[in-house]
């Protein structure tokens, strides 16, 4: 029998155990159930195939904010589904454009088709020009997220991944609120389900490893920026992420959250009475508190609905990659209060990018490659 006709197999029993209203017609990839006994599975991606009904690619060179040195596109060279696993893998935007483009060329990308547009105009995010100072973004990557698809509130989330290897590249697995329900970040909360970043021998100023045999999990939360508690909950785990698949998991309920990586709780929280209002023990007057008409005081920001995001990025200025810690065999290309940032990481190109091994497997060590993504409810939700 082939894969997809067992797939198929185990769709049947699996509607019939979680009662599940819809199952996509290449089953199983994403189902809005309808349970009647805990746990459910309410959504799954063994990633078969890249469903784009289900992941919108999104279309920006903005950086997230932190400058990062990459544009964000839907081009199958950086996202593409393979054996069974999504590979999202960054390239050289000169392989596309040719090396002058950098530095001479106009990266339009606001679109026009539904599929095409802009998604993010934020700091030159649609539109950018490049000059001998101040480069377009060296490197063309993806960002994959369900906000049009599927959403979650409390539930377990378990994720298998291998993170890329390659300096500078910065991976990330993580879920940001539909609705910004208490405003603006990071107000209305964020999940990092694992980061990490890609040098093989990146050490911090005690001589820990930061690189690719580390990879951490984080809550961002705070009435404003820059007032953010995220020290409180985050937490890091040490092994090799690039070299086998690991499990990052979620456990979320009206009360509490915890992180996981391959089982071990990195991150618990129990918030007090008073919430992440009362954690956090921001000094500010009670007026400033985003979530004090929240139904949930106690979870709130983390008592509403939240997608996926699934992206690499390369490099940055907002201090992911400190100035402070020590790379090797090379040191860090570029500073982060530098104004030239983009040209001295592009510079320093014949150091990093035989990082990537870009020549062996297609480049694949650089991508991120997932196995799956799955999502139970483990109880009804509160009233």
């Amino acid at each position: 029998m082939t894969a997809m006709i067992l797939r198929v197999i185990a769709c049947v029993v699996l509607m019939t155990v979680v009662h599940s209203a819809a199952v996509d017609s290449h089953c199983p990839v994403r189902k809005a159930a309808d349970c009647q006994t805990y746990p459910c599975l309410i959504f799954e991606d063994n990633f078969d195939y890249l469903n784009l009904d289900t992941w919108e690619h999104e279309m920006t060179a903005g950086g997230g904010g932190n400058w990062e040195f990459q544009y964000y596109t839907n081009n199958r060279t950086n996202s593409y589904a393979k054996d069974g696993k999504l590979f999202i893998k960054p390239t050289l935007t000169s392989d596309k454009f040719g090396e002058a483009f950098l530095t001479s060329g106009t990266l339009d990308i606001w679109g026009s088709t539904p599929a095409s547009v802009c998604t993010g105009n934020s700091y030159y995010g649609c539109l950018r020009s490049g000059n001998p100072s101040n480069l377009i973004n060296p490197i063309q990557s993806a960002r994959l997220r369900s906000v049009h698809s599927f959403n979650v509130r409390y539930g377990k989330i378990e994720v298998s991944a291998k993170m890329p290897t390659g300096d500078w590249i910065w991976p990330a697995i993580w879920m940001m609120p539909k609705r910004e329900g208490y405003g603006g970040w990071p107000a209305s909360g964020e999940i990092d389900i694992v980061e990490s970043r890609g040098n093989p021998d990146l050490v911090n100023e005690q001589g820990q490893h930061k690189g690719v045999n580390s990879a951490g999990a984080t809550m961002h939360w705070g009435p404003y920026f820059p007032r953010n508690g995220y020290e409180q909950t985050a937490g890091e785990r040490n092994s090799n992420f690039g070299a086998v698949f690991h499990k990052y998991g979620v456990e979320w309920n009206a009360n509490s959250i915890r992180l996981l990586i391959d089982d071990e709780v990195v991150v618990n929280v129990n918030p007090p009475a008073g919430g992440f209002w009362e954690m956090g023990n921001f000094g500010l007057p009670a007026e400033s508190n985003p979530w004090r008409y929240a139904q949930n005081k106690i979870m709130a920001p983390f008592d509403q609905e939240f997608y996926f995001l699934l992206n690499v990025a390369v490099g940055g200025t907002n201090g992911f990659f400190p100035d402070s810690w020590t790379n090797r065999p090379y040191p860090k290309p570029w500073t982060n209060p530098s104004g030239t940032a983009f040209r001295d990481f592009w510079n320093a190109r014949n150091s990093w990018y035989p990082t990537w091994n870009p020549t062996a497997s297609d480049g694949e060590d650089a991508a991120m490659q997932i196995e799956y993504i799955r999502v139970w409810k483990v109880q009804p939700d509160p009233a």
